[in-house]
């Protein structure tokens, strides 16, 4: 476990991916003196993949830092709830209510451009290789080559699952937008962020920013000043 004197910052991914999405980013926050985590799940129900990323917490000190990317938005919208949690950060991300589950918040906003290249198999969701582009467009075509060879599949139901608690509501939160995104609606991420009252930069990227954009992600006013909230004062 970390000792750290700044904020840790545990990673939670989204579907079709695994932690090593968040690979561009975890350098430079180790080096600044973050303890660094992504959390691992499997994609198989919003219940395991919450308590996958409550464990990693263990493995950190707090305060801690929650980022999550696209689905990883539902993950910590449960798992920030925890009390190591200080802030929440919301990256091309979901952020459902009480009311929504990952797909009743998408169904309010138009289909994007990702959803047509999918195909169910063994009771998963895959994406086809034509699908890379509405989902990583602004890599280069050997990154988004990886990103197709690693993609990780979930569950057909996971997006209709619910789980209780909602953190947003509790902490303070950060929101960067990607205007480009074809994979989560953009106007999803302007209007989850509004309602969270979170701070919140728009990046021209697709949906990973992370990868497409990673100084940005870091360093991009105003919200740059997620990686330091829950730091102790001089």
């Amino acid at each position: 476990m970390s000792t750290h004197s700044k904020p840790s910052i545990v990673f939670a991914h989204g579907i079709w991916a695994d932690g090593s999405c968040f690979q561009k980013l975890i350098p430079t926050l180790r080096a600044e003196g973050h303890a660094v985590m992504a959390a691992q799940y499997g994609l198989d129900t919003l219940q395991g993949d919450v308590d996958a990323t409550i464990r990693t917490f263990g493995r950190v000190s707090g305060p801690i830092v929650l980022v999550g990317h696209s689905y990883g938005g539902t993950v910590i919208t449960h798992a920030g709830v925890d009390p190591r949690v200080a802030a929440l950060v919301y990256m091309a991300a979901l952020g459902p209510d009480e009311t929504e589950t990952s797909q009743s918040q998408q169904d309010k906003f138009p289909k994007t451009d990702v959803f047509k290249y999918v195909e169910v198999a063994d009771g998963r969701v895959w994406m086809r290789p034509d699908g890379v582009a509405c989902f990583a467009g602004d890599l280069s075509p050997e990154e988004q080559e990886v990103v197709y060879a690693t993609h990780f599949a979930p569950a057909l139901d996971l997006f209709n699952q619910k789980h209780d608690g909602i953190a947003w509501r509790l902490k303070p939160s950060w929101s960067i937008v990607a205007t480009e995104d074809r994979t989560v609606h953009p106007d999803l991420e302007r209007s989850a962020a509004k309602r969270m009252g979170a701070t919140t930069v728009e990046l021209k990227s697709s949906h990973v920013p992370m990868l497409s954009h990673p100084r940005e992600v870091l360093d991009g006013s105003p919200q740059s000043s997620w990686r330091s909230h829950g730091e102790p004062g001089p």
